[in-house]
């Protein structure tokens, strides 16, 4: 079959690999119908993150269960199924915690399991599924063409900006700031609007992404950064900065604008993989009482909830992706991103 491989940066390309076969008794095969690239692959194709020789890569996939183990009881053959971007058990303590990027024997895509046999990454044509009954959710049917791309952010950007807005305490009547207006940032938009909260304000420079943000319900787009950043959006809410701010790049300079831009006692929730040494000025948190929850989201966790709102056009997420390609054109789908040409690029083998 073919899979992506990164070789280092600015260098991705689709390769022959082995087939996935079954390994253990609780494994799957699935047919991948789409993946995607996602804002955090983006480092190691930067250089931000070393890459020390090749490797797979890709966590974002949903496909058609080709295969399954023996043991495996919630999925079967010909079903449409969502890989959220972690392998978990969906049984240990940390999973019934909700916390399934935790799991006592997760894993990721891309590299070996927790029992040591090597797993097929996201960006490819079949995937090998460890631990598929905890891991891999069925879909009531196969997608159609305009659903597809709402499924796949299933996998990662929905429930990540989900998990952003309840980490920060989104709730009904609330005034939230949005940092970052890449496909987690917008769906983060998605989330508050959807929890209740009266503004939502997006952060954001690009027009096409301000129009997208006021579609997922944005009352207000901010366009500058910084310091005056952060007094324009207490300019908008009155004069106090926002009850929650959702931080979704990973940035030093993300977290800081966070910071500053939520009023004392706020809460900012945070969700952006971190790259470029974001840190916690304990000082100011100190002087302002603003907290900082968040962290890798467990995606697996929102999944049942999120799905039926896809499904019914309740949300439409998938408006993020607006550049579909072959998978032969992983290189371009790559560069867009990285060159702000496209949100989210999806992938069609």
């Amino acid at each position: 079959m073919r899979a992506t491989l990164i070789h280092g940066p600015h260098d991705v390309r689709l390769e022959e690999v082995p087939d996935p076969t079954i390994q253990r008794p609780t494994d799957a095969v699935v047919r991948v119908v789409a993946s995607c690239v996602c804002g955090s692959d983006l480092w190691p194709y930067r250089g931000v993150r070393p890459t020390q020789e090749p490797r797979r890569i890709g966590h974002e996939f949903v496909g058609v269960v080709e295969e399954v183990g023996s043991d495996v009881r919630t999925v079967r053959p010909g079903q449409f199924v969502v890989a959220p971007f972690t392998v978990q058990d969906n049984t240990c303590r940390h999973c019934r915690n909700g916390v399934h990027t935790s799991c006592e024997r997760g894993s990721g895509w891309g590299g070996d399991d927790a029992e040591g046999v090597f797993t097929d990454a996201g960006q490819g044509e079949y995937v090998r599924v460890p631990l598929a009954d905890g891991t891999l959710v069925a879909m009531p049917d196969t997608p159609d063409e305009d659903l597809l791309p709402g499924v796949l952010t299933l996998t990662d950007v929905m429930g990540t900006g989900h998990h952003a807005a309840l980490s920060a305490g989104v709730r009904p009547g609330s005034t939230v700031a949005v940092v970052g207006d890449g496909a987690v940032g917008l769906c983060a938009v998605i989330a508050a609007h959807r929890l209740g909260a009266e503004r939502v304000v997006a952060m954001s420079r690009h027009a096409s992404r301000q129009a997208l943000a006021r579609e997922f319900g944005a009352t207000d787009v901010v366009a500058e950064r910084g310091d005056e950043g952060a007094a324009a959006v207490r300019d908008l809410l009155g004069g106090i900065g926002p009850d929650h701010v959702l931080e979704c790049v990973g940035t030093k300079e993300s977290m800081q604008q966070a910071l500053d831009t939520a009023r004392p006692g706020g809460r900012v929730g945070f969700v952006g993989v971190p790259a470029g040494g974001p840190e916690l000025p304990v000082r100011q948190m100190f002087g302002t009482n603003v907290g900082v929850v968040g962290g890798v989201a467990p995606v697996r966790a929102y999944i049942e909830e999120l799905a039926p709102e896809v499904w019914s056009g309740a949300i439409r997420p998938g408006r993020v992706f607006d550049l579909v390609l072959p998978l032969s054109e992983v290189a371009e789908a790559y560069a867009a991103m990285d060159e702000r040409r496209a949100i989210k690029s999806m992938l069609l083998p």
